[in-house]
């Protein structure tokens, strides 16, 4: 390392003044990658803890959510590697099928050309060539973040390897019957022209309109309501509910259907709410997944009138109209029959959009591939129910049993070039061959392979066991699977997760993907406001990294995690963590120049000062509760014990209560130097999993160590010691009751006030000194006069104030604020004494009084307080 990087590898080397993220945290990451303190070894003897990256889209770049999630992970990976275990953090990217083909497509269309003009083997080239030159900038700023990932072994859903995984399973689930061909309702893009999954459906309130139809006529006639009048083209019959008695006569009858000239039938179907609308609904198979389902319980027809592009097909003047022009259209051509009975404009509802492109989603039937996922689902749910896996938070486990237990078949087909093509053959005379990656395909005039690209989710869901070479029973396999824990999102916990346990469950002979399921939420700004471009509120993580360092963002994502819920972010609390960075800095940089040191054995207890014993028996309290914090996934909680530990009691406490031992020297003070050396040494290992960068800078100069990557976690002595705890909260409780009065004074914090400590009695004389220090108590001296006296838990402070305040104007001022917290009291009594005011008055009125009171009461209690204190007149 050069003179410059600020990670001197020698003990008690001086440090800068300052810390200067930019100038350590590229340079650090690159050393530890070098290293290979992150690669994980499957020849090991050490217990395996593993967690997959989730993976990214090859697309995407790093934003709040990916830094949050990160950031739990590696806390996560960083502990268990520091308590022995072969860790293993997977990395890798998501080849994001419609994402990345519509980037590519967008740069060609800047061509002037479409994938079309080149072909598929040529567009599937022109991708790859993408993705090698722009794809996959997250990987650098996951090192900016400080991820531990182990990157000689990172995998792309497209690579090699992960090819053969794909069909293998395919191979696998289509000869167990599990996969199948079918025309059901899909989610539809006329943009991309592709199917979607339910995960890349957008809902957004849309302004459309509400029209109410009347089919057929007179006592015959039913009135529909509906917001897409154009699917009436594709009625192949009306429901109503069967208790319906309204609409008895007429079930099983025909009525004629507006604009067609055709005769559709009245059904009875439970599906159907009696208490919605008019209680009768229009029934289009072809284009609606609830009336598909009412379709085929009918024996109804499906009746497609649009195209993929969501062109009118049908017969008449509507055809070739696009869907929106066809809905005026149509509305216009039912209002001069006199069909129309009701119209209700504007109409908002919400509307299912395309997350990539943003057009809005058309139901539609197509002949698609799904997987058959009952049996898959059922073993997915009992994995949780009988504890082979658990689910954290577990309030969490009643959404996702209500998501397994109800799971639909799953459409795994998607018209696009880019991705993993389905390896089924169609013969010339109808024939259907499924090829596993060992097989050869069939050959000859008139056979072809099925167009279709799989589901990105279906890549993803094998992540687990596919990145570590499966279908090969890899050494790496029977290591590192089952991942330890998976850590993500909730709100893919029914996508991705769901997929996961179905397809590790099925592939891995029963053996879930994962021990435990952690929860998160997802980060919104500091008004608890979802992030997004369209919000104005987004955030580059990038940004913040670059002004307050990669330490700071990632201490602020930590402390807001709580499991399974969101977490509010914004700038000034970035802020705050840098100013913690800083602090820890600072406080190291006092402890070297004060001689902290990690050499040599600790004191022997009856050689150590209360003080001492005092932060030893907080430190290994401290210990065990970030440890069960960590077990539990409670990093809110985690991080914020190790802020109060570092800063109220390392720092604002044990090292300004050291600071009279050190300046007098002698054996106390050597005694001193090495037990702030040994609560440094912990303090800093027990950081590091969340602020990787500064401890790393300062416990390789403060213990002359390797690094704290492969540096021992700490763990509990077990030492307590209750009586010095007691002492030390006696000192505090002293010295803060003095402070609360010296500000209720307005005297500055390092205004010197001449006062006499009377200790006896006490615990406290050895810490007259100390005490002294912190109330910046000055020596009587002569003239000395008691103007304020304070009796604090058997200790006297007697200050003289004479110098400091106007005594009588201060006592005017707190008489005058008696005074007016005595009639505030009188008036809340009056009020709350008064039964027809009492009777009448709403409870959170009452309650605001009755806080009046309680507040009035104590403001008289600390103003006759003060008064007392003040000499007389």
């Amino acid at each position: 390392m050069t003179e410059n990087t600020q990670t001197p590898s020698s003990p008690n080397s001086e440090l800068p003044t300052a810390y200067t993220p930019a100038e350590v945290e590229g340079k650090l990451y690159e050393r530890w990658v070098e290293r290979g303190y992150f690669e994980a070894d499957a020849k090991s003897e050490k217990p395996p803890y593993t967690i997959v990256i989730p993976p990214p889209n090859v697309t995407g770049s790093l934003h709040l959510g990916h830094a949050f999630e990160h950031t739990l992970i590696d806390a996560l990976t960083r502990r268990k590697r520091m308590q022995g275990f072969e860790t293993l953090w997977q990395p890798g990217m998501d080849h994001a099928g419609i994402a990345t083909q519509n980037v590519v497509e967008r740069e060609l269309a800047k061509e002037g050309k479409s994938r079309h003009d080149l072909g598929r083997e040529a567009f599937v080239e022109r991708v790859w060539q993408w993705k090698g030159e722009s794809g996959g900038q997250i990987s650098g700023q996951m090192r900016r973040l400080g991820d531990g990932v182990d990157w000689s072994r990172e995998r792309f859903t497209m690579d090699e390897g992960l090819s053969e995984a794909v069909q293998t399973i395919f191979k696998k689930l289509y000869d167990d019957e599990l996969i199948y061909r079918a025309e059901r309702i899909i989610n539809w893009c006329p943009r991309c022209l592709t199917a979607i999954s339910d995960i890349e459906v957008e809902y957004q309130d849309d302004e459309g309109e509400l029209v109410s139809i009347r089919y057929g006529e007179g006592d015959a006639s039913i009135i529909v309501a509906t917001t897409r009048a154009e699917t009436m083209l594709g009625d192949t019959a009306v429901a109503v509910h069967p208790e319906d008695e309204r609409y008895k006569h007429l079930v099983g009858t025909e009525i004629e259907l507006p604009l067609t000239g055709r005769r559709i039938p009245v059904v009875a179907d439970e599906h159907v709410d009696p208490e919605f609308g008019t209680g009768a609904v229009k029934v289009t198979p072809a284009h609606d997944p609830n009336d598909f389902e009412i379709g085929q319980r009918h024996g109804l027809p499906n009746l497609a009138v649009m195209d993929e592009h969501a062109i009118i097909t049908a017969h008449g003047p509507f055809q070739g109209l696009d869907r929106l022009e066809a809905r005026s259209a149509i509305v216009a051509a039912l209002r001069a029959e006199g069909r129309i009975v009701a119209e209700k404009r504007p109409y908002t509802h919400s509307v299912g959009h395309c997350s990539r492109c943003k057009t809005t989603i058309e139901p539609r039937l197509s002949m698609q591939w799904w997987v058959k996922v009952g049996p898959l689902a059922q073993a997915a749910g009992d994995a949780v129910r009988d504890g082979r896996v658990k689910i954290h938070p577990q309030e969490m486990e009643k959404r996702y049993f209500d998501w397994v237990d109800n799971l639909h078949d799953w459409c795994i087909s998607r018209q696009l070039w880019w991705g993993h093509r389905i390896p089924v053959w169609y013969g010339p005379n109808g024939e259907v061959v499924c090829v596993g990656p060992d097989e050869q395909p069939p050959a000859g005039e008139g056979w072809t392979q099925d167009t279709d690209v799989l589901d990105t989710w279906f890549s993803s869901g094998l992540w687990p066991f596919s990145t570590l070479g499966w279908p090969n029973r890899t050494e790496s396999l029977a290591k590192f699977y089952p991942n330890s824990v998976l850590v993500t999102g909730y709100d893919i916990l029914f996508f991705w997760v769901a997929r996961m346990m179905m397809f590790g469950l099925y592939a891995m002979d029963g053996t879930p993907p994962f021990h435990t399921i952690a929860l998160h939420g997802m980060v919104r700004d500091e008004r608890g406001k979802k992030m997004s471009k369209s919000f104005g509120n987004a955030v580059n993580p990038l940004d913040w990294m670059d002004r307050y360092g990669s330490d700071a963002v990632r201490f602020t994502l930590a402390r807001g995690a709580n499991p399974g819920v969101d977490v509010p972010i914004g700038e000034d609390w970035v802020q705050a963590s840098s100013k913690f960075a800083n602090k820890i800095w600072n406080a190291t940089r006092f402890a070297l120049m004060n001689g902290a040191t990690i050499e040599g054995e600790l004191p022997a207890v009856e050689e150590m000062s209360a003080t001492d014993r005092w932060i030893l028996s907080r430190l290994n309290k401290t210990v065990a509760e970030v440890d069960a914090f960590y077990d539990d996934y409670q990093f809110s909680k985690l991080s914020d014990s190790l802020y109060h530990f570092a800063w109220d009691e390392v720092f604002d406490w044990y090292v300004e209560l050291s600071k009279t031992t050190f300046f007098a020297g002698g054996e106390q003070a050597k005694a001193s130097a090495r037990v702030l050396g040994e609560v440094l040494d912990v303090m800093l290992r027990l950081l590091h999993p969340v602020v990787p960068f500064v401890t790393e800078t300062l416990w390789t100069t403060l213990t002359g160590g390797e690094s704290l990557v492969i540096a021992d976690w700490p763990k509990d002595s077990g030492f307590r010691d209750a009586a010095a705890e007691a002492e030390i909260e006696a000192v505090q409780s002293l010295v803060r009751e003095v402070r609360r009065f010296r500000r209720e004074q307005n005297l500055d914090d390092k205004q010197k006030v001449p006062g006499r400590l009377d200790l006896s009695g006490t615990t406290l004389g050895l810490h007259e000194a100390a005490i002294r220090q912190l109330l910046r108590l000055q020596p009587e001296g002569e003239g000395f006069e008691a103007t304020a006296t304070l009796p604090v838990g058997g200790a006297t402070v007697a200050l003289d104030l004479s110098g400091t305040i106007d005594i009588p104007a201060e006592r005017k001022r707190l008489s005058k604020d008696l005074a007016a917290a005595e009639k505030e009291k009188q008036q809340a009594e009056a009020k709350l004494g008064n039964e027809a005011f009492i009777a009448k008055a709403p409870d959170n009125v009452v309650d605001k009084i009755k806080g009046r009171l309680a507040k009035a009461e104590a403001d008289i209690t600390r103003l006759q307080a003060q008064l007392a204190a003040l000499p007389a007149a």
